[in-house]
């Protein structure tokens, strides 16, 4: 395959960055459809050069193997989450912002990036709301709470789950990375509040009474916990049963886990009183914006991650070759940068397994003597998935639930000013201090 295969994937992506920007209302009336046209655009020439049969079995591959669980984790987190009603004044001023932020942050590896940014999102834009500027409070939200902060164990991103389930120890992530996601957390927040005091001083605004925070809708939180235990049953029981659907194997213990999620969700519509959710704003259309545009992209990115697969063979074998040092050693700081560049614009998880295999595939080794490498993996795709709106999925959830709120979100060019402008000394400094020095 040739890179003009990756051309459809760079079309959809484009027009992620541009509809809304360009043409608004046409973008937000039919970016289902724009999707639709985008995926139909690779399997199209997928099935004219390699037979139907191949391109339905990649169709079905990328749908049930990949998306399927992706979304159905997203949509019961979304559903869960979207259950608790933060209720009281959490005051829209820097210091309680950025305490916000940090639990928010600190969070994130127990309940998952999706988890604790729908479960802060709505009470933060709320106490922000009668701001002048109060774009910047999401902005940072989306890099601090729907990514570092996931960094700590395999609950917290998917590329890290992904590595749990081909033998990486589930605290291997905490024990490894706890230094460098603290040192991250800490710059970005650090940012954030001398930002924000700059804003407030420039605006002034009212003194805002405070209100007790309460908490609505607990029953929730033991379905977390219930999504959790869910997510680990199913990487520790392997009965060995799998179905075939057109080449594809599912795996019992998967297909167990993915009901069982979707019966979460649905037991949290039913014991969440409907006045905490519409108390707390809750609508469909974010998470459904998000299952439309990334069904495209995971059909869009097969012919991609064909081509990453292929390793030095491949029509990417060039960029692949950078994280092999002439002497055969891995190249650290290669691994960090790369990994992270392509998952803030492919998805994070299965470039993370690229580069996973890249390096060996071997989680003992990974762990061991090659520990270095499977952090700067690790570290490449969880931090730099906030560089872009589809870095990560909670990401672009965030932004529809801020707009839909109000917020004048950055374009997906303009969030990628925000991100390298705040993102990229802090990943610079990263790489100095842990990573083995510049790239």
């Amino acid at each position: 395959m040739g890179w003009p295969w990756a051309l459809p994937f760079g079309g959809i992506l484009l027009s992620i960055a541009t509809g809304p920007l360009v043409f608004p209302k046409f973008w937000h009336a039919h970016y289902g459809k724009i999707a639709a046209l985008w995926a139909l655009v690779t399997l199209a020439p997928l099935a004219i050069m390699f037979g139907a049969a191949a391109a339905l079995a990649a169709f079905v591959h990328a749908a049930l193997a990949e998306y399927m669980s992706f979304i159905i984790l997203l949509f019961a987190l979304y559903t869960v989450a979207g259950g608790l009603l933060v209720t009281g004044n959490l005051g829209g001023r820097p210091l309680s912002n950025a305490l916000v932020l940090a639990f928010g942050t600190a969070i994130a590896s127990v309940v998952g990036t999706t988890g604790a940014a729908m479960i802060l999102v709505r009470p933060l834009i709320r106490a922000n709301a009668a701001r002048v500027r109060n774009v910047h409070v999401v902005v940072f939200f989306i890099f601090l709470v729907a990514n570092i902060g996931g960094a700590l164990s395999p609950l917290g991103d998917p590329p890290l789950f992904a590595g749990f389930l081909r033998g990486v120890d589930f605290f291997w992530p905490t024990a490894h990375l706890w230094a460098q996601t603290l040192i991250a957390a800490a710059l970005v927040l650090a940012v954030f509040l001398a930002l924000d005091l700059w804003h407030v001083r420039r605006e002034r605004p009212a003194p805002v009474a405070g209100a007790k925070i309460r908490l609505h809708g607990i029953v929730n939180l033991p379905l977390i916990a219930v999504i959790i235990g869910v997510i680990l049953l199913s990487a520790a029981w392997n009965p060995g049963v799998e179905v075939n659907v057109y080449g594809t194997r599912l795996a019992l213990q998967n297909l167990a886990r993915d009901g069982a999620l979707l019966l979460i969700a649905l037991a949290s519509l039913w014991l969440t009183p409907d006045e905490h959710r519409a108390a707390n704003e809750f609508s469909w259309e974010p998470i459904a914006e998000v299952a439309k545009l990334f069904a495209a992209i995971f059909v869009c990115i097969i012919p991609v991650l064909a081509m990453l697969e292929a390793g030095r063979d491949g029509s990417f074998g060039w960029l692949l070759d950078a994280v092999t040092r002439p002497s055969g050693e891995h190249h650290e700081p290669a691994f960090f940068w790369l990994t992270g560049i392509l998952s803030a614009f492919l998805d994070n998880a299965p470039t993370y397994l690229v580069f996973f295999q890249l390096a060996g595939g071997d989680a003992a080794a990974l762990m061991g003597t090659l520990a270095d490498t499977l952090a700067a993996i690790s570290m490449g795709a969880v931090y730099m998935g906030a560089l872009t709106y589809v870095g990560n999925a909670p990401n672009f959830m965030v932004a529809a639930i801020a707009n839909e709120r109000g917020v004048k979100m950055p374009s997906f060019f303009g969030y990628m000013l925000w991100s390298a402008a705040v993102l990229l000394p802090v990943l610079a400094l990263i790489t100095v201090a842990f990573v083995g020095g510049p790239a």
